[in-house]
């Protein structure tokens, strides 16, 4: 595949809506939403940062970003600043959840669920439920759903997994939480096909990309070694956040994409221009994925479709 940046059409009167974007893939993926018209908010917990983002993002773009302050890992928290961007926007065009957290200390998050799994899923299953009425008030809505290789290096996942109650191991719980975002990604997809609803429902990979999420997961505890080695093999072989954010921004702004398609870099999916690549046989397990969106329900209070 030949595209870059410069493919990306004009999104002009388009709203997109970012999650973790004052660094790293997200921060990147804004950055080309807005250069290429698009309204953009960039969703986030640390107000400083949020800030700090929107005014680089601005200056850098000639668009103007918005913030919205989001706690992914307070359900109640979602559920407020869902409903504070409906009280500023009547529609949304393009969702991208992209914001996570990798393999920190064991933590939990504000409703007791195990941090990644809590954060980097439910977070966003909840997020998305609460915007859907918006999102179904745009012409072409699509969500991109943001996942990782690290989902191939588990084989499952189970209800326990939300609150790890069979021990943590910080990163399985990670693959967990990125095999738990293409199950989401594909019964969305399932279930708003079955809706007749013109929602698409897509995600996409990094590959290894320079970001600080490699690192941060191990400063949480103090990790300072794990920390330097992981910082220090990143810089040293991945690729850059703005290539990093490629599939993301392909997989939101590419025309006639298909619902329920995956997309990551072109060689071996560690860097290069986006590709559609396949995620695992348990990625892709349709009962499995209904047992996923049913405990996620249960955990949430919010559901889809």
């Amino acid at each position: 595949m030949s595209w870059s940046t410069s493919d990306i059409p004009d999104l002009t009167g388009r709203r997109a809506l970012v999650t973790g974007a004052t660094s790293g893939l997200g921060y990147e993926t804004a950055l080309e939403l807005l250069r290429h018209g698009a309204e953009v908010t960039i969703a986030a917990r640390n107000p400083e940062k949020s800030e700090q983002a929107a005014a680089k993002l601005t200056a850098a773009s000639g668009g103007t970003a918005q913030i919205l302050a989001l706690d992914l890992a307070d359900l109640q928290g979602v559920a407020t600043a869902a409903e504070r961007f409906a009280k500023e926007h009547d529609s949304l065009d393009l969702l991208v959840n992209n914001a996570g957290v990798m393999a920190p200390p064991y933590r939990q998050t504000v409703d007791g669920f195990e941090l990644q799994v809590g954060t980097n899923h439910l977070g966003h299953f909840a997020l998305t439920a609460h915007l859907l009425p918006l999102l179904l008030k745009a012409s072409n809505p699509r969500v991109v759903t943001v996942s990782s290789f690290m989902h191939k290096t588990v084989g499952s996942i189970g209800q326990g997994d939300l609150r790890a109650e069979h021990g943590y191991s910080k990163w399985d719980a990670y693959g967990k939480s990125k095999l738990a975002n293409l199950l989401f990604m594909l019964e969305l997809d399932r279930r708003a096909r079955a809706a007749g609803s013109p929602l698409v429902s897509v995600a996409a990979h990094p590959g290894f990309a320079r970001t600080h999420l490699q690192s941060s997961g191990p400063q949480l505890g103090g990790v300072s070694l794990e920390s330097r080695i992981l910082g220090f093999g990143t810089r040293l072989v991945a690729q850059s956040a703005a290539a990093g954010a490629w599939p993301s921004l392909y997989a939101g702004t590419a025309p006639a994409v298909p619902s329920g398609s995956y997309y990551g870099p072109a060689l071996f999916e560690v860097r290069g221009k986006p590709k559609l690549v396949q995620p695992t046989k348990a990625a892709q397990d349709p009962e499995l994925a209904k047992h996923l969106w049913g405990w996620s329900v249960e955990a949430t209070g919010v559901d889809l479709f």
